[in-house]
């Protein structure tokens, strides 16, 4: 069976493992995407998650926007680039290459 942690879920979530508390986030004031709550619900998987991207998202402090479920759509913040679902996999890789040939 696949992991429902995904590098996304772990990078909004913070790492339960840390002796630390978490009291910032990469995505808090940046511009970002991803897996919206309705694609959740299509897919089936909004109950079966541990949080819904979208909602941690924001509660991160991320500023959290979408295109339409299931198109491609990507967010670029400085050097933090989003995609919103697997169709946006094309996209996030060209904004990817365009960050590595300007540094």
């Amino acid at each position: 069976m696949t992991s429902l942690a995904t590098p996304e879920r772990r990078l909004v979530s913070g790492w339960k493992s840390s002796p630390h508390p978490i009291t910032c986030y990469l995505v808090k004031g940046k511009r970002v995407t991803g897996f919206t709550n309705a694609e959740e619900r299509v897919v089936g998987l909004s109950a079966v998650v541990p949080f819904l991207l979208e909602e941690r998202l924001k509660e991160r402090g991320g500023l959290y926007s979408a295109g339409a479920n299931w198109a491609p759509y990507v967010q670029v913040d400085g050097k933090l680039v989003t995609g919103q679902n697997p169709a946006s996999s094309g996209p996030v890789a060209k904004e990817l290459l365009k960050l590595l040939r300007s540094v």
